[in-house]
């Protein structure tokens, strides 16, 4: 059984930077297509960044040079690392994972950015 635990949200001033960690166990992050994706209040979900199985990487306009995803294979984690965090970053972040014709979601994790 697939489970995706993303962790590290909490509040932080416009400027500052988080890193969110996303643990998956019953699969493995190497092997499939990972991304974060974010919903702010009132708005649908979107596509922030995204690595596939072949460690390609793709962002949204919006956080293109601030954002970083990353996976440790190891560790079985996928990380989003998050810089000069704006107000309108403000959101719940998801981790999301293609893995084998199967499609599983985190249960989110809070990113509030104060101005």
């Amino acid at each position: 059984q697939v489970q995706l635990v993303e962790s590290g949200g909490g509040l932080v001033q416009a400027g500052g930077s988080l890193r969110l960690s996303c643990v998956a166990s019953g699969m493995f992050v190497a092997s499939a297509n990972m991304a974060w994706y974010r919903q702010a209040p009132g708005k649908q979900r979107e596509l922030v960044a995204s690595c596939s199985s072949l460690g390609t990487t793709n962002y949204a306009d919006s956080v293109k040079g601030r954002f970083t995803i990353s996976r440790h294979s190891t560790r079985n984690t996928v990380y989003l690392q998050m810089n000069g965090l704006k107000p309108e970053d403000t959101a719940v972040y998801y981790c999301n994972a293609i893995y084998r014709l199967g499609d599983y979601w985190g249960q989110g994790t809070q990113v509030t950015v104060s101005s």
